[in-house]
């Protein structure tokens, strides 16, 4: 069965790498999209009737080098290589939708949150964001303990604490409403993400909800909340960590207790049934964090996976 993508009928892509470690403290996750090209994803994606092309915004600058474990005055680390990547991802984004392809940005970490989502919205100010992830990655520079900007992204985007903000994010479009943003999977959410999110009134369906409800009533409350009428274009952010770590064990926080596989697969399905996607970034594959080969093949096979959902793999 074929579906119709309302915002890319003509199924075109840009395959975005976004090899960058910068945004937490652990190296390897910068070779995830390597290890997910190299595991056929391109071939993958044009098997489903899309017409691909790989750019790689990063592969003039040299990020990783400049990494740092100290936070600054802001109390975050590596604020200039995060925003210098995040700009470059920006630029390649949103120059993706403006040629009429859809972004498919692969990571990384999730700290690249801020530029796939800004260009998204910076196309389409409609556009509503579906954020897959055990973590709520909405901490500011105030509330964030650990100063990893991968736990900041949505904040920046919606102007959280803006006062606190260094100096290298004064160019983030803050663009995103508090009721365009929904989360699917939550299981470790900080004290000081709570409060945002209660203040904010933002929609979060947890773990707890997809015990109580299942997954397909989830996905279709959370499109209730930010796409009632199933009309604008939809972001989908997905960290592989919202999957369970018995499936994708190569990843950088691991929280047990996460969707199974199936059902991780299933939210990227139903978005990609809903016709509406218009962007797609899949973060925070880390081959080094993995304790045998298999662990390696298991996550990176996820995170093909639910790139090969989004894009129109169906069951039948």
């Amino acid at each position: 069965m074929s579906i119709e993508y309302k915002f890319h009928p003509n199924k075109k892509a840009t395959i975005i790498t976004a090899p960058f470690s910068g945004g937490q403290p652990k190296g390897g996750v910068e070779l995830g999209p390597e290890y997910i090209l190299n595991a056929g994803f391109q071939k993958q994606i044009d098997s489903l009737g899309w017409k691909t092309t790989v750019e790689n915004p990063l592969e003039k600058v040299s990020l990783e080098e400049k990494k740092s474990n100290i936070k600054d005055e802001y109390g975050v680390k590596n604020a200039a290589i995060v925003s210098k990547c995040c700009q470059l991802i920006f630029d390649a984004s949103k120059k993706s939708l403006s040629e009429g392809k859809l972004p498919l940005v692969v990571g990384g970490d999730h700290s690249i949150g801020t530029a796939t989502v800004g260009a998204s919205l910076a196309h389409n100010p409609d556009t509503c964001v579906v954020w897959v992830d055990a973590h709520a990655d909405i901490n500011s520079p105030k509330t964030s303990d650990s100063g990893n900007l991968h736990g900041c992204p949505l904040s920046f985007l919606m102007g959280i604490d803006e006062d606190t903000y260094p100096p290298e994010y004064s160019w983030v479009p803050r663009l995103l409403k508090s009721n365009k943003l929904v989360y699917i999977g939550l299981r470790d959410v900080d004290e000081g993400e709570k409060k945002i999110l209660r203040e904010h009134n933002i929609a979060a369906f947890s773990m707890y909800h997809i015990d109580k409800y299942g997954i397909g009533k989830v996905v279709e409350m959370a499109l209730d909340k930010v796409n009632p009428n199933r009309d604008c274009p939809i972001h989908l952010s997905y960290d592989v960590d919202a999957i369970d770590p018995s499936f994708v064990p190569a990843t950088g926080t691991r929280v047990e207790g996460g969707l199974s596989l199936r059902e991780g697969l299933f939210v990227a399905e139903e978005i990609a049934q809903s016709g509406l996607l218009q962007s797609l970034d899949i973060v925070e594959t880390n081959p080094m964090l993995a304790e045998t080969e298999e662990h390696v093949l298991d996550t990176v096979s996820a995170a093909c996976a639910i790139g090969r959902c989004a894009l129109g793999q169906t069951l039948l």
